[in-house]
């Protein structure tokens, strides 16, 4: 009897195997995205995904939250983000993300957040400095006018035995 005993636990056992296999599966990452607005950066942001082996509901789950222009909806949605939890936040335009960096502290450990706004994220306190941002944030900008000075610089380093220069920028953007 004992015989029949021990082989009927080990068939429900090895039937039970996959099921248990099954459920220790790691859960599917989730990206927050929040934004101002729709951004043209989420196709972007799609493309890259897809390009790394990510894609939008086989192995990783995008939640967007749009504001809509309605910034006082910002702080509600970025919580809402990431108690679902997220595993990265991303942020785009210069209302969300100081919102999303504010709402990525909230849990330890902090939720990473990358950017991408028109902003000097040094300025606006959000990174430490470009080339070592430190803490949990960091990301692209699409600064004009304060690093303009550099650039000149830097491609009066790479052409100094020429002589005249030009720039042009599309009039209808203002320059910062």
């Amino acid at each position: 009897m004992k015989r029949r005993a021990f082989i009927t636990l080990l068939g429900g056992a090895a039937a039970a195997w996959p099921l248990a296999t099954r459920a220790q599966q790691p859960a599917m990452p989730v990206v927050g995205v929040l934004g101002s607005s729709s951004s043209p950066a989420e196709n972007s942001l799609v493309e890259g995904l897809k390009e790394t082996g990510f894609i939008d509901g086989q192995n990783v789950r995008i939640e967007y939250r749009w504001a809509r222009g309605a910034y006082d909806r910002l702080p509600g949605m970025a919580d809402e983000l990431i108690n679902l939890p997220v595993n990265v936040l991303v942020a785009f335009g210069s209302a969300a993300v100081p919102v999303a960096k504010s709402a990525s502290l909230k849990v330890s450990p902090a939720v990473p957040v990358v950017f991408s706004f028109g902003g000097d994220p040094v300025a606006e306190g959000l990174v430490a400095s470009f080339n070592r941002p430190g803490g949990n944030v960091t990301g692209t900008t699409s600064i004009g006018g304060s690093l303009a000075p550099k650039r000149l610089e830097l491609l009066g380093a790479f052409i100094h035995d020429r002589t005249g220069g030009g720039a042009s920028h599309q009039p209808r953007q203002s320059i910062q």
